[in-house]
């Protein structure tokens, strides 16, 4: 049996060394938030042939002089290709800025026989709005959680569960952010989806390890609190393992094809996503388990 408790700082000590890394990026690289956060505008255009996405954005840099972010999307059903032009900035283009960028780019372009599909303009002031509801959204999923897990296992103290169960799923948030900080991703809707999808799983597995403590409690009134928790961790290795695996080879799947395909934007939930299964897995095992058995001597001694 793997005694989880005894070996916390060791747990402790690679989580810290994470978020340490992860600060150093995120003060190198700083956060790169996208047009959808901060304003702009997004113009898509259809293709055909083959792009290189910083080409494109350094051409379309040089003709607006202004930022610019390239992605490129492939419908695997149709086999449509699409180039998007994030343009960053307080305004969107005006009709003879984008007229401009249109005959600039075919002609810079002209074997990839580009058709405009769709312009948006999107306002700083929407693009904050939609950067604070998201935030929101995980304010009160977090909150939700906290509330449901304090009276789902009263007895196993729901409030420490439900903190602890707080703290692992905030790990793994910052273990997803700082995956986009790391490999330069811009911050939009992918991270919101990424994170609140990631809260979802973390937390479903670190519950079945707490229904495990639960059951198992009546059995163990005559040993410690720390033997309680490791052995109803050990019981539920293997689930929470082979579910990570089976999760995660999906997931991998989705990220060969992204590259195999040159798609930017499932690149941008999907490198996140996986990293982010890997990271709720370790959270609920290795750091929630000992958190609530370092709560509950804390308790007693006090």
């Amino acid at each position: 049996m793997i005694k989880f408790y005894e070996k916390r700082k060791i747990f402790f000590a690679l989580s810290a060394a994470i978020m340490i890394v992860g600060l150093v990026a995120l003060f190198i690289n700083g956060v790169n938030l996208s047009i959808q956060f901060k304003g702009g505008a997004i113009i898509k255009y259809s293709y055909t042939g083959e792009m290189d996405a910083e080409v494109a954005a350094d051409k379309a840099t040089e003709i607006l002089n202004r930022n610019t972010e390239v992605q490129l999307t492939e419908d695997l059903a149709t086999h449509s290709k699409k180039i998007v032009f994030n343009l960053s900035g307080n305004s969107g283009l005006d009709a003879n800025d984008q007229d401009k960028f249109d005959a600039e780019l075919k002609k810079a372009f002209p074997d990839a026989q580009l058709e405009l599909s769709e312009s948006n303009v999107v306002q700083p002031f929407i693009g904050k709005r939609f950067l604070t509801n998201g935030l929101i959204a995980l304010g009160l999923t977090s909150l939700f959680i906290i509330i449901y897990v304090r009276f789902r296992f009263k007895k196993i103290s729901g409030l420490s569960a439900g903190v602890i169960g707080l703290i692992a799923l905030v790990h793994d948030v910052l273990v997803v952010f700082f995956i986009f900080v790391i490999f330069k991703m811009p911050i939009n809707d992918s991270f919101i989806a990424v994170t609140l999808t990631i809260i979802g799983y973390s937390i479903n597995d670190t519950i079945v390890i707490y229904d495990r403590i639960r059951e198992n409690k009546p059995y163990f009134e005559k040993k410690t609190f720390e033997e309680l928790v490791d052995t109803s961790i050990n019981q539920s290795l293997s689930r929470s393992i082979n579910t990570s695996i089976t999760t995660g080879i999906s997931i991998l799947i989705v990220c060969i094809l992204a590259f195999a395909y040159n798609i930017d934007s499932i690149k941008t939930f999907a490198i996140p996503m996986l990293v982010g299964v890997i990271s709720g897995c370790y959270s609920t095992v290795c750091l929630a388990g000992p958190m609530l058995v370092m709560w509950h001597k804390r308790q007693q001694e006090a």
